[in-house]
């Protein structure tokens, strides 16, 4: 994590690591900023290899596992309202 110590008040402080935009805090912002990095990317969908087909994905899809397909699907196949007779998901 990348941080700034300040020992001078004044009335903008600017903070630029080189490939980042800069970060301008003017007087009377926050005290405190905390400058942070995307970090690496997390593993595929599963770690199990399996894959996510959500294609024909419609309003409250609910992502289910197809046996047979050997898939995780979101469609009109389970959703909130066929899930439920009538009341809240």
């Amino acid at each position: 994590m990348t941080s700034v110590n300040v020992t001078t008040t004044k009335n903008t402080i600017q903070v630029q690591d080189g490939t980042s935009p800069v970060v301008t805090v003017q007087k009377g912002d926050a005290t405190t900023v905390e400058l942070t990095t995307a970090g690496p990317q997390g593993p595929s969908f599963a770690s199990s290899t399996k894959t996510m087909i959500d294609t024909n994905r419609v309003d409250k899809s609910i992502i289910y596992y197809d046996s047979a397909a050997g898939t995780y699907k979101a469609d009109s196949t389970y959703t909130t309202s066929t899930l439920t007779d009538g009341g809240n998901f």
